[in-house]
This record gives structure tokens, sequence and C-alpha cells, in this order.
């Protein structure tokens, strides 16, 4: 596995400041490797929008369409 320490440091500085942190990249170039670090993908606040399911967790939660509940407070 590749070092991502500096990664990881940004992440932990990003959710300092907000609940919610975005990972964006090309696919295949570590992500979600980065993401399973923080939160692991069995709990119910990681959604995986390339995963048919994650979408419909989100409407179900939140009421709302997955774009629509990005900052939305419970």
């Amino acid at each position: 596995m590749i070092n991502r320490k500096d990664d990881q440091e940004l992440v932990l500085a990003a959710l300092k400041r907000t609940r919610i942190v975005a990972l964006l990249g090309p696919r295949q170039s570590g992500k979600t490797t980065l993401a399973r670090q923080f939160v692991p993908t069995d709990l119910p606040n990681y959604f995986d929008l390339e995963d048919p399911q994650s979408p419909a967790l989100v409407r179900t939660e939140y009421g709302v369409a997955p774009a629509e509940a990005v900052g939305r407070d419970r």
C-alpha cells in the first residue's frame, strides 16, 4: 500500500473544520482506501455513491435526493 500520511493529515484537518469531507480524484487513485481509514464502510454514515443502494439510503435517511443532502444538519 502507498503511504498516504500527507493525505491522512489533510483529511484530519478538514474533519476538524467540517463534518463532511469529499474525496475527489480519478478512478483507482486511492479515494476509497483513504476513506476507509476514517470511516468503516459498515457504518450508516458511509456512502459510496457508485453503489446503487447508497443514493437510496440517503433519500430514506434524509428524505431528499443525494445532491440535496450535502451539508444538511439533523
